[in-house]
């Protein structure tokens, strides 16, 4: 299982804090192996730590920050082997060809605790740049394009409170088929005020645009298929919910009415019979982890964790549940012993039943 390693959790990370990626061994009482070092790394989202799909080598891909500038390196965890790509990855397609980014010098200003620091963004100074955006780039050979402006998004459909407004992108994400993907558009007047989002998709080329939530706020989603997006959002007259969303079409339905009422970082489940998510914390500072079977609507809480009320704003603690490949397991983060670890919960006995 990969993770990254610090020696801190109260501050948010500085240019110069370097993270340790590893490798943890669930076979062998989970022992910790370091294999390369980050300096482009934040508290929600790491360094987009991942395994690159479509090989059958053991490739990991990471952000890092080499020579003033934001890149992503692909390495293979047997050989020791690395290149480095000239972009930083957010999302990367399930063929391993491709990924999309954006500019996460201008996240660590407009979404504290989704960019990184250490890289002066080139277009600071403008609220909708037309030479920035979202990214595409092959993975084999780091070419890359710029497939959809800020620009663009702020002319397109434009509403009366965006004017004046600094706008950016934010949580891409490469449908099951690759075919399409989703980014959101956000929005505001003012850094650290309260902001809008818009839920879109697109083509991987930039293509066949489609707005599928106006409605001032959208925050966790997921793909169910190549045409359906589970969201948590707000619809104008019906209120916030997790909505399951029709690519390219007005449908749209209501899931898990009444029982999942809260906004949580949601998943399907590798079979998609389940969707799990967690909470943010309640009135005693715990968080709960949930398992929701979508044909019986049975709702099972795994677990609730105390959250330290100190450890807030971008470095706060989410859960952020993952699920196995197998569909077996759950990892998710967890601050409830003093310390910022990872935690696997065996969910066979729930799942198979």
């Amino acid at each position: 299982m990969l993770a990254l390693e610090v020696g801190f959790m109260d501050r948010p990370p500085k240019p110069g804090d370097a993270a340790t990626i590893g490798l943890v061994d669930l076979k062998e009482d989970c022992a910790f192996c370091p294999i390369a070092q980050t300096y482009a790394w934040n508290w929600q989202q790491g360094a987009m730590l991942q395994w690159v799909p479509g090989t059958s080598r053991q490739l990991i891909i990471y952000n890092s920050c080499q020579e003033g500038s934001f890149v992503s390196v692909i390495r293979d965890i047997d050989g020791g082997e690395e290149r480095t790509l000239p972009l930083p990855v957010y999302t990367i397609s399930h063929d391993g060809r491709w990924a999309l980014t954006p500019n996460f010098s201008r996240l660590a200003v407009t979404r504290p605790g989704y960019g990184y620091l250490g890289v002066l963004d080139p277009w600071r100074e403008e609220k909708a740049p037309k030479e920035d955006g979202i990214y595409l780039m092959d993975l084999r050979t780091g070419e890359y394009t710029l497939i959809i402006s800020l620009a663009q998004m702020a002319a397109f459909r434009p509403r009366v409170d965006m004017e004046g407004c600094v706008h950016w992108f934010n949580h891409l994400l490469f449908s099951p088929d690759d075919r399409r993907f989703i980014f959101l558009h956000r929005w505001r007047f003012i850094i650290d005020k309260p902001f809008k989002t818009r839920l879109f998709t697109s083509s991987p080329s930039g293509d066949d645009i489609y707005l599928m939530a106006d409605d001032d706020m959208v925050s966790h989603f997921d793909w169910c298929d190549p045409t359906h997006v589970l969201a948590w959002a707000r619809k104008k007259g019906i209120g916030d919910h997790y909505f399951l969303f029709t690519d390219r079409s007005d449908e749209f339905e209501v899931i898990g009415e009444n029982i999942l009422g809260r906004d949580g970082d949601c998943s399907y489940s590798p079979d998609r019979h389940w969707i799990l998510t967690d909470t943010y914390p309640d009135e005693e500072h715990k968080r709960r982890l949930l398992l929701y079977h979508l044909e019986t609507q049975r709702f099972i809480q795994v677990g609730r964790f105390y959250s330290p009320p100190e450890l807030g704003g971008e470095i706060r603690c989410d859960l952020h549940p993952r699920w196995s490949r197998d569909g077996r397991y759950l990892c998710f983060d967890s601050s409830h012993e003093g310390q910022r670890q990872m935690y696997v919960a065996d969910v066979r006995g729930i799942v198979n039943e």
